[in-house]
């Protein structure tokens, strides 16, 4: 479920700033034609920050109900009831398994790490995957919390975005003996992640260019490291362009120069700069993704 290429969905807006509905089940059509495993909804790309409980809830209510691939929901908070909460809601609404990002700013310590993530697995029976982005939360899951959260039944596998392959590597090294999968959080440390044992990608690019992605890993998997080195190579601007502002400024940008239903970014997030317009297009022009 949790192999292969996961795109992390925007949450599209209405103009009158509800869930767009039709624009969510478009986006997950194009993800799912660009054969990807399945799909995250709820997660940082899906602005999760600024969607109200209820909002939560019905984007992951949507995705279950019309996707036809497995549905993983990002249900994770700083508040340990309310993660809970979240991905109880998930696994009765039928995802598939949940994301749960570390709690943010508040940053407890190893025992509270554990004891939080412990409380959320053992309040429900789906997979959960962890989510680590330090860059995001204002720390990173220590090796030895994830080592000690990769021994519980349903705590499967971790979404890596550290930004250090050295980092990965650990994880695989110190879980080898569990039934725990590392997925890269970067799409540009897909290819490397996947080549120290990593098992593919919950990937903002996807959300654009999930053929190019899917066909990466793919390539990877079936031993093409040639043609998954050429894939790399090739979305590598894109992929940096993508990231030259906040998450996800520049792929709601992506998704409308495409054609895709992406809506408007919540406050406090604000449209993207002229220069970094241009150059998402400059990028979007040489993999054929517009005229």
């Amino acid at each position: 479920m949790f192999e292969g290429v996961l795109p992390a969905l925007i949450t599209p807006f209405t103009k009158d700033d509800t869930i767009d509905r039709t624009g969510l089940i478009k986006n997950i059509e194009f993800a799912e034609n660009g054969r990807v495993t399945g799909v995250v909804v709820c997660g940082t790309t899906g602005e999760s920050a600024t969607l109200a409980t209820a909002e939560h809830m019905e984007v992951i209510d949507i995705a279950v109900e019309c996707a036809n691939v497995p549905v993983v929901a990002g249900t994770g908070s700083n508040n340990t009831a309310e993660a809970v909460e979240l991905t109880k809601h998930a696994e009765d609404a039928g995802a598939s398994g949940a994301l749960v990002i570390s709690p943010y700013y508040n940053k407890p310590n190893k025992a509270g790490l554990i004891s939080h993530f412990r409380t959320i697995a053992e309040a429900v029976e789906i997979p959960i995957v962890l989510y680590n982005v330090p860059s995001r939360t204002g720390q990173d899951i220590p090796l030895e919390v994830i080592t000690e959260l990769a021994k519980i039944n349903n705590i499967v596998g971790i979404k890596e975005a550290s930004g250090s392959l050295d980092k990965a590597s650990q994880i695989i090294e110190n879980t080898m003996d569990e039934d725990f999968k590392v997925t890269s959080g970067d799409d540009g440390l897909t290819l490397p992640i996947m080549s120290i044992g990593g098992c593919g990608v919950i990937s903002v690019a996807a959300n654009v260019v999930p053929d190019r992605m899917s066909r990466l890993v793919n390539a990877f998997n079936e031993g093409d490291t040639a043609t998954a080195r050429q894939l790399h190579y090739e979305m590598a601007p894109l992929i940096r362009a993508l990231f030259n502002e906040t998450n996800p400024v520049p792929i709601k940008c992506a998704m409308e120069l495409v054609g895709l239903n992406a809506g408007h970014l919540r406050p406090p997030l604000a449209p993207i700069s002229a220069e970094n317009n241009k150059l998402l297009a400059n990028c979007l022009k040489e993999l054929g993704c517009i005229q």
